[in-house]
């Protein structure tokens, strides 16, 4: 229990030193960092070796759909027609965030029916989609999200701000 919330902490915290904080401040982007810390951890442990597999990519493990919606975005002047332009962003922790706040403000929505827009929402939709976030996530991304906004709640996890 004590090395997991250690492990959490630590993933968390390696976040922060990506500079999530500062890319996250601005007040048009819907997701906070401590809810994009949060969801890494839920989808991969925050898992920063680049990787591709299973038709996912990143840290966030984005589909290429996913970062289409989320306005292709690149890398430098790379192209978004490039053959590498997709793998290149989601792989970099800061192109896979913003990619992540685009396509949150586009499909963002209640999810679970609470009557508000938070975090448990953007996971939602970010595990299952724009169109299917009302579904089931599954017990071990549910849990390990939970347990990530319990530990940072100080943090106000559960408002974008």
């Amino acid at each position: 229990m004590i090395a997991n919330k250690l492990c959490c902490t630590l993933a968390f915290s390696a976040l922060l030193c990506f500079g999530f904080v500062a890319l996250i401040q601005a007040q048009d982007k819907p997701v906070t960092d401590v809810c994009l810390g949060c969801i890494c951890d839920a989808i991969s442990g925050c898992n920063q070796t680049r990787f591709c597999g299973g038709g996912v990519c990143g840290l966030f493990r984005i589909t290429w759909a996913y970062w289409a919606d989320g306005g292709k975005l690149t890398l430098g002047n790379e192209s978004p027609q490039s053959e590498d332009a997709y793998a290149n962003c989601v792989n970099d922790p800061y192109c896979a965030a913003n990619t992540i706040q685009n396509y949150m403000t586009k499909f963002g929505q209640d999810c679970n029916g609470d009557g508000g827009v938070d975090c448990y929402d953007y996971a939602a939709i970010h595990k299952l989609g724009g169109y299917g976030c009302k579904g089931e996530l599954g017990y071990q991304y549910q849990n390990t999200l939970d347990k990530c906004l319990t530990n940072f709640s100080p943090l106000d996890v559960r408002t974008s701000g």
